[in-house]
């Protein structure tokens, strides 16, 4: 049985059925003339792009947040995500992405584990933020970049990645209580020291991008987008093209929405933040679904898969994203790479954009008390305010 086959069985089950690793494959495959299953994946990611000014990445890159726990609260096989990571290198990826909250701290550990041997040749970004005891690991309510936290983050990065410096390093969210001239000043003393090369910001309100920027340029702004949530277009991608700054879309395949494995049956286990997102909603999920129809009918013409069609939109967006799927499946992180074959006339594109312009997404991105944490602005310092 395939894995389209599986999750299909997985769809008609009781609802809070587990879904299992969704990332890419589409389970429409068996109504698609696509020979993807059978490729020897012999060729490999050769674009590469530029976030900023300076930093060249691949043009598609890694996210690695679930390989200590995924979204369905299972544990995946460590020596695998080991050769998952080390695959994704052979295969052309030089960016990966961690954080220290992705755990906390285990999966800096299993990338740290992973990329030992060719560390030089590649580009490891990882984000600070959160409010979490460095030595318990425990969680604490809000958010901390406090500048004293942030240097004592960034030594336990260092030694979870096995690495002497951090190639991009982002503030998780912004922190309403720490002005972000402070949170930039302590990056800045991180790089004198060599710790730090490059820095970004994840989910930030634009005026606290302006500030950051006027103080050392933004090599990268992380926010979730995709063809499910576009929120980014509004503001976000104009301020990114406007001041030179990359932009790297977590999420960018709907976590697994766009790859065909949810449909309208669709259970999630317990403690699968999706459960929590109105999107997906017994209310909402038949409407949303409209998008992956679009996405089914592109990727029989374009001899792909609703995954590569996803990731081969966001790239032709703009030549400065980067998008960074995240799997804990070989097949699909194989299969992700590929989407940059996958190419749209400037007609294609035009009606590809106008059919999914149609389609009109229902329900919240993310549960409110996470939501929340988005699009906030920084206080300003005290000397910055008027009198």
């Amino acid at each position: 049985m395939n894995r389209r086959d599986i999750l299909k069985a997985v769809g008609l089950a009781a609802a809070g059925t587990a879904l299992l690793p969704f990332d890419s494959l589409a389970k429409a495959a068996s109504q698609q003339p696509n020979n993807f299953q059978n490729e020897s994946f012999k060729d490999v990611l050769s674009s590469r792009r530029k976030l900023g000014k300076s930093l060249e990445v691949s043009a598609i890159g890694l996210g690695v947040q679930n390989m200590s726990r995924t979204y369905q609260t299972t544990i995946p096989n460590r020596s695998e995500m080991h050769n998952i990571i080390r695959k994704a290198f052979d295969n052309g990826v030089t960016l990966f992405d961690t954080a220290e909250a992705y755990g906390p701290f285990e999966v800096e550990k299993i990338l740290g584990e992973a990329v030992s041997f060719f560390r030089d040749k590649i580009v490891i970004e990882t984000k600070f933020g959160w409010n979490i005891n460095q030595k318990t690991g425990q969680r604490l309510p809000g958010l901390n970049s406090k500048p004293e936290h942030i240097k004592m983050v960034v030594e336990g990065m260092l030694k979870r990645l096995r690495t002497d410096r951090i190639d991009l390093l982002y503030q998780h969210r912004v922190d309403p209580e720490v002005p972000i001239e402070d949170v930039v000043g302590t990056i800045k003393d991180l790089m004198k020291e060599g710790k730090v090369l490059h820095y970004g910001l994840s989910e930030p309100g634009v005026e606290t991008v302006r500030r950051a920027h006027a103080i050392h340029p933004v090599t990268a702004i992380q926010n979730e987008y995709s063809l499910l949530w576009r929120g980014p277009e509004e503001t976000i991608l104009p301020l990114c093209e406007e001041l030179g700054i990359g932009f790297v879309p977590w999420s960018p395949l709907g976590v697994g929405f766009l790859t065909g494995a949810i449909d309208a049956n669709t259970g999630f286990a317990p403690g699968d933040i999706r459960d929590r997102e109105s999107r997906f909603s017994k209310e909402n999920l038949p409407n949303n679904l409209a998008l992956v129809e679009v996405l089914k009918k592109w990727a029989i013409k374009k001899n792909a898969t609703p995954g590569q069609i996803s990731l081969a939109w966001l790239l032709a967006q703009k030549p400065w994203i980067v998008p960074i799927p995240g799997t804990t499946q070989m097949v699909h992180m194989l299969e992700n790479i590929k989407a940059e074959e996958v190419k749209f006339t400037a007609d294609e594109l035009k009606q590809f954009n106008t059919e999914i312009d149609a389609v009109k997404i229902l329900g919240e991105r993310l549960p409110a008390n996470v939501l929340q944490f988005s699009n906030v602005e920084a206080p300003l310092k005290k000397n910055n305010l008027k009198k």
